[in-house]
């Protein structure tokens, strides 16, 4: 995965009026977790912007005053009228510890549905990865060349090399949807 510095202020104020000083002055509050101690710190909304509006999934590596800590977003907070980021939370990771995340599928290859008149359709963006951070992978690449015409690929039929995935077995992937121009030929031939 790659990854992504970002530079953090302890925090010694807490509760939601401590929150809406710091929301105005162009901070958010974040929380880190794991391995038994949590911290709390913020970071400027600017700093920020590359790490949450990605599409792929980042280890982050906290600098909270002189402390160094190694992360991933665990959840993120927004408020539900402005969209305004409200909240981070991270979750430390370390490498004897699994930890799951979200990463991006990719889709790759030309489906014989396709071919065939039909319409591949991604059902799942993102996929929940559990293994240790070092060896999930920034994206699940899937090849699609053998779906056919109303065919599907589900969560089972997809392997990540030293990782589990935490999705439900049967759960569609993508899928070949008929098309009214493949119904046609169909009805022709």
């Amino acid at each position: 995965m790659k990854s992504f510095d970002l530079v953090g202020t302890p925090r010694l104020e807490f509760g939601k009026k401590a929150a809406k000083a710091f929301r105005k002055e162009n901070l958010v509050p974040c929380n880190l977790y794991g391995n038994g101690e949590n911290c709390t710190f913020t970071v400027q909304v600017e700093d920020v912007r590359k790490l949450i509006y990605t599409p792929d999934t980042l280890v982050v590596n906290l600098t909270i005053g002189d402390v160094k800590k190694v992360a991933v977003i665990k959840e993120l907070q927004f408020h539900p009228v402005s969209g305004a980021l409200l909240h981070i939370d991270f979750l430390e990771v370390t490498d004897k510890k699994a930890v799951t995340v979200e990463i991006p599928v990719q889709l790759e290859g030309h489906a014989e549905g396709v071919k065939a008149g039909g319409k591949l359709s991604l059902e799942m963006r993102k996929l929940k990865v559990n293994g240790i951070y070092t060896d999930i992978p920034e994206r699940v690449v899937v090849d699609v060349t053998a779906l056919g015409l109303g065919k599907k690929l589900a969560v089972s039929d997809i392997q990540v090399e030293k990782c589990k995935l935490m999705n439900v077995a049967d759960a569609c992937v993508a899928q070949v949807k008929a098309t009214r121009a493949s119904a046609t030929a169909e009805a022709e031939a």
